[in-house]
């Protein structure tokens, strides 16, 4: 029996529930597939630099069972608990995002700095920032329910916060990651009842930041008119995106089958990090790449209708946001490796290689299933734009 004080923030038995099972079905498939696709499509480099066709699969595992612990324990932790530590988890956000830059931690992958070593692993801060932030701008707006309307009492302090984390990525830069944070953090916004002018407002100002990065950066411009036309640069600059869309395109409709890829022999660049939707669409072919769409759409829904259930604000924000995050992840690597939109780099929830990635998604999944345990009660949280 539990008391009302429980310090963990545990709920009377009595007052649970089953998690809801369509999230955690889509979630357990995307993951068993993940690591089935990972182990072909990484297992020609894997031995090309270590000698092993399981390096990448075995890192992946080991970060698998540490991330399944870590949601076990946050599933079972309340959710309005993280309430309390919103802007503790703010500050470490701020923190994080600023350890890139000690030279002593700080790793450089290709055009940013977004990574840190730390006792010989490699991780990116970011990942772990999209669910901070989310869990301090959701306490954030329900402690503001009320003042909605009052742009010094809520658009004003949300532009501030959101500017100075901006800012942060903007330094390494990691736009991909960005961007994410923005739009789940607007979603966020908007449906705490934010005005449409505040975020008219904010979009300008965000198009004009990214136009101004893209001219000071000219791979990210680069990106883009490989889009439009992939055969304008002779230099390479198209490289990645010229072998994902062969890959794409030869798998056909139903694809060479399972480990019959060609492109990852080391034609197609991180193949096992975010190109790795290329390999799958090559080895399943558009038949397979639907059922994994389907299953990151069912995956979406269901934690929409956790949000919608929630009890409170604070858990239908917070809900709200993980999904958007999830989701518009998902369409920025999908989109970038069939050439619909320029590449970000950012990983395939649940399926591509990195341990940040994975561990940050499996605590953010913990999250949902708790609020969707706890979803029963009924309490007035409408909004009014």
């Amino acid at each position: 029996m539990f008391k009302a004080n429980n310090p963990i923030g545990l709920k009377p038995r009595q007052e649970r529930h089953s998690p809801d099972k369509p999230l955690l079905v889509s979630a357990a498939i995307l993951i068993g597939l993940g690591l089935v696709f990972l182990s072909s499509a990484s297992a020609v480099v894997g031995f090309a630099k270590y000698g092993s066709t399981y390096h990448y699969f075995n890192r992946q595992f080991v970060f698998l069972l540490l991330g399944l612990v870590c949601l076990w324990v946050v599933y079972r932790i309340d959710y309005s608990v993280w309430k309390k530590y919103s802007f503790f988890l703010l500050v470490a956000s701020c923190a994080l995002l600023s350890l890139v830059f000690i030279p002593s931690l700080a790793a450089d992958w290709g055009n940013s700095r977004s990574w840190i070593k730390i006792f010989g692993l490699s991780l990116q801060p970011s990942e772990f920032v999209k669910i901070f932030f989310l869990i301090y701008l959701a306490a954030f707006l329900e402690s503001r329910k009320n003042d909605m309307e009052d742009a010094k009492q809520s658009f004003w302090p949300f532009l501030v916060v959101f500017g100075v984390i901006s800012l942060l990525m903007l330094l390494q830069p990691d736009l991909g990651t960005l961007f994410i944070i923005a739009i789940s953090s607007f979603v966020v916004y908007f449906v705490a009842g934010g005005k449409i002018s505040h975020l008219v407002i904010i979009f300008l100002a965000g198009v004009l930041a990214f136009f101004i990065m893209v001219q000071v950066k000219s791979y990210q411009m680069d990106r883009f008119r490989c889009v439009l036309d992939s055969g304008y640069s002779q230099q390479g600059k198209c490289y990645q995106l010229d072998q994902s869309l062969i890959a794409v395109g030869s798998g056909g409709f139903w694809g060479r089958g399972l480990g019959q890829s060609r492109q990852k022999f080391l034609y197609l660049p991180e193949v096992h990090g975010d190109s790795i939707f290329a390999v799958i669409a090559e080895e399943i072919g558009l038949a397979g790449s639907f059922i994994f769409v389907f299953l990151y759409l069912l995956l979406f829904y269901r934690i929409m209708s956790v949000a919608r259930a929630s009890g409170d604000i604070f858990g239908r924000l917070l809900a709200t946001g993980i999904g958007s995050w999830l989701i518009v992840q998902t369409i920025l690597n999908i989109g970038g490796v069939i050439g619909l939109i320029p590449m970000t780099g950012v990983p395939l929830p649940l399926v591509s290689q990195g341990g940040s990635s994975l561990l940050a998604t499996l605590i953010a999944l913990g999250i949902v299933l708790n609020i969707s345990r706890h979803s029963g009660k009924k309490q007035d949280f409408s909004f009014h734009h």
